[in-house]
C-alpha cells in the first residue's frame, strides 16, 4: 500500500456525529467489487440534489476551495455502520487522506489503516478548536499538515499539537506495509520453525 509519512493541505469541515458508512458511500452506489470509481459518489446522499441529481451547492465539498480538500474534520463515530472498505476507498479517491475526528466505527478505522488514510483521533475540544479554526479562515480555507514521522499536527495560522498513534499501526503506515508484509518481514523465522516442526510432527505434515 501506500506509504503515509506526511501530508499538507486544506482542511473541510464536517462537524456531524456519527457519520455513518452508508452516508460515505450508498449501498446503492456499491456497483461493483472493482477498487475504482468511487470519488464521485462520496457522500452522494448529502453531496447530490437526490439520486442522479445535481449537486448540492451548500455542501462543503461542493464548494471552492475544499472540492480539493484532502483533510476531513468530522464529529464523533466517524464511520459507524456497515464495515464496507469502499467507505475508505471514495474517501481516497475523492482526495481525502487523514480523517480528524474525536472517535472512528471500530471496522472503518481498521480499513483505513489497511488503506493508508490517517484516522485521526483527538480529544474532542481538540477538534472542535481545529474545525473552529477552519470556518473562521473562510474563504481561503485553513492548511493543516500531519507528520506521522513526528506525531505533530501544524496549521498555517500557528497552531500545533501532538498526537499518538498506535506503534505497530504507525510502523505499518510509515513503511506502506499491510498486516501481510509485516508478517513476511518475519519469513526466516517462519521457515525455520516449520522446518523444526516437520521434524517434531511429521504427521502434521502429511506426505
Amino acid at each position: 500500500m501506500q506509504a503515509f509519512t506526511r501530508i499538507e493541505g486544506l482542511a473541510a469541515v464536517l462537524m456531524h456525529d456519527n457519520i455513518d458508512t452508508d452516508v460515505i458511500i450508498a449501498s446503492r452506489d456499491i456497483t461493483s467489487p472493482s477498487r475504482v470509481g468511487f470519488a464521485d459518489k462520496l457522500f452522494g446522499p448529502w453531496r447530490y440534489l437526490g439520486p442522479g441529481g445535481a449537486e448540492n451547492p451548500s455542501f462543503v465539498l461542493n464548494r471552492a476551495p475544499w472540492r480539493h480538500a484532502n483533510i476531513l474534520i468530522a464529529g464523533s463515530n466517524f464511520g459507524c455502520g456497515s464495515s464496507r472498505e469502499m467507505a475508505v476507498w471514495a474517501l481516497q479517491q475523492f482526495g481525502i487522506r487523514c480523517v480528524i475526528a474525536p472517535s472512528f466505527g471500530a471496522i472503518f478505522r481498521d480499513n483505513c489503516v489497511r488503506n493508508s488514510l490517517l484516522p485521526l483521533a483527538l480529544p474532542a475540544a481538540q477538534v472542535a478548536a481545529l474545525a473552529n479554526r477552519a470556518v473562521a479562515a473562510e474563504p481561503a480555507g485553513l492548511t493543516l499538515a500531519v507528520d506521522l514521522q513526528s506525531c505533530t499536527l501544524m496549521t498555517d495560522d500557528g497552531f500545533s499539537l501532538e498526537f499518538e498513534f498506535a506503534a505497530h499501526e504507525r510502523q505499518m503506515m510509515l513503511a506502506g506495509l499491510d498486516a501481510i508484509d509485516l508478517t513476511w518481514q518475519r519469513r526466516q523465522q517462519i521457515d525455520a520453525f516449520e522446518a523444526a516442526d516437520r521434524i517434531a510432527r511429521p504427521w502434521i505434515w502429511g506426505h
